[in-house]
C-alpha cells in the first residue's frame, strides 16, 4: 500500500489548543501505524470573522492528495463540515471523521461566522464516507449535539463513546480502526 495521506484539523484557535490535540494526533498516528502520513497543520485564530478557517481549511485540503483523510476535532470539526458544505472541493476526499463536532446555534454577531447554512445536508457529498465521534461525558460540547447531526446527516456513521470528555482520553484507537477499514474496503 502507498502511504495514506491523514490531515488533522485542531479544535479552537490558540497554541495551547493545538498543544492539546497534539496528544490526540499522537495516538491516531500510533494506531494507523507506518502506512499512515499524518499532517497536523497549525491553524491560528488570524483575526478574521470565521478565524480563518474557511480558508485555512480550503487551502490544506486542496495541497493535500486525491484521497486525502480528514480528521477535525471540536472547532476544526465543525469548521472543516463548514467547508465540506460551502467550498467547491476538487479533490477526492477518502474519508471524514468529526470529533466532538459542535452545531453552532444562536442569533449573536459572534456565533453567526461558524454557522452552518439551513441547507448544508444537501451540499455534503454523499459519497463520501462521513464518521461523527462524541463521548457521552463530553465537558465542553454536549453530547446531545450529536443528535442534530444525526437528523441532517442520516447516511453518516455515528459513534457514541460511553466516556474520555472532551479530549477522548486522548485515544483515538476508534478512530484509526474505522480509517484503516476504508482501505480494506476498497474505498481509499
Amino acid at each position: 500500500m502507498m502511504e495514506q495521506l491523514v490531515k488533522f484539523f485542531h479544535g479552537g484557535g490558540s497554541e495551547e489548543d493545538f498543544e492539546a490535540d497534539e496528544k490526540l494526533v499522537s495516538s491516531l498516528k500510533k494506531e494507523l501505524g507506518a502506512d499512515y502520513v499524518l499532517q497536523y497543520p497549525f491553524l491560528p485564530n488570524d483575526g478574521s470573522p470565521d478565524l480563518g478557517r474557511r480558508r485555512q481549511i480550503s487551502s490544506e485540503i486542496a495541497a493535500g492528495d486525491d484521497g486525502v483523510i480528514l480528521v477535525g476535532h471540536s472547532f476544526g470539526a465543525s469548521m472543516l463540515l463548514v467547508c465540506l458544505s460551502e467550498s467547491d472541493v476538487r479533490k477526492h476526499i477518502g474519508g471524514v471523521f468529526l470529533l466532538a463536532t459542535p452545531f453552532w446555534k444562536g442569533e449573536e454577531d459572534w456565533v453567526q461566522p461558524f454557522k452552518l447554512n439551513a441547507d448544508f445536508a444537501e451540499k455534503i457529498d454523499k459519497n463520501i464516507p462521513l464518521f461523527f465521534y462524541h463521548c457521552r461525558d463530553d465537558e465542553e460540547v454536549p453530547f446531545e449535539q450529536q443528535s442534530v447531526y444525526r437528523k441532517h446527516l442520516p447516511w453518516a456513521s455515528f459513534h457514541e463513546v460511553p466516556a474520555g470528555g472532551h479530549q477522548f482520553n486522548n485515544d483515538l484507537r476508534k478512530v484509526a480502526e474505522d480509517i484503516k477499514s476504508l482501505g480494506e474496503r476498497g474505498l481509499l
